[in-house]
């Protein structure tokens, strides 16, 4: 055996001339293990990052919660005009009066008070048949199916719990018919305050743009 043959190798592994044996270097399994875990936090990182850019130019996710979690935000339109309903004046409204109690005069007297408050007044006398001693209440108002937008919220406020009630015609003129339990019209203060709010504009309904 050559002295410059190492230890264990023998004869086999003889160095001759200049030729000498390589070695492998055992691999380090531990540099490939740290090279795969650096490997997924680059790219866990560069997916984080992706997502910050989104959320930044995507105007935030949690602004978005927080936005859907609050409703929908109305923004006023320019030039958005709000229809206001206006009421009839009572001068526009015709009314016919007629008595369905067993009381006599109460279709003129009534008929009278309305015409002093600005209402214009039709026919008067005693109530059909089918409503003679057939209203229990103050009174009733009758009208087309139009007159329950239009004329019946005007006239009403002459007449507290007078019951609404839709007929067939295709005039525009209305009745008041006076029940059992009719004592007197509103008091003309209080009728005119009632008018007076009819006037004003309804509050818009909140969270609807």
């Amino acid at each position: 055996m050559s002295m410059l043959t190492p230890p264990g190798m023998g004869g086999k592994y003889r160095i001759t001339g200049n030729a000498y044996p390589r070695m492998r270097r055992p691999r380090r399994r531990g540099r490939i293990v740290v090279a795969a875990l650096a490997a997924v936090v680059a790219l866990g990182l560069a997916g984080w990052g992706t997502l910050q850019l989104i959320d930044v130019f995507g105007g935030g996710t949690a602004d978005v919660r927080a936005r859907t979690a609050a409703g929908p935000v109305c923004k006023p339109r320019k030039n958005a005009v709000t229809p206001v309903h206006v009421p009839l004046r009572p001068a526009q409204i015709t009314v016919n009066v007629y008595n369905a109690t067993p009381r006599a005069g109460l279709a003129k007297s009534t008929a009278d008070e309305l015409k002093k408050r600005g209402f214009a007044i039709g026919k008067v006398g005693n109530a059909p048949v089918a409503y003679d001693k057939k209203v229990p209440g103050p009174g009733m108002l009758l009208g087309a199916t139009g007159a329950r937008e239009n004329a019946f919220p005007v006239l009403g406020t002459q007449l507290r719990g007078a019951t609404l009630k839709m007929d067939a015609r295709a005039t525009a003129d209305v009745d008041l018919i006076i029940g059992t339990a009719f004592t007197s019209l509103t008091p003309p203060k209080d009728a005119t305050a009632a008018l007076a709010a009819l006037a004003e504009p309804a509050p818009a309904p909140s969270g609807k743009c």
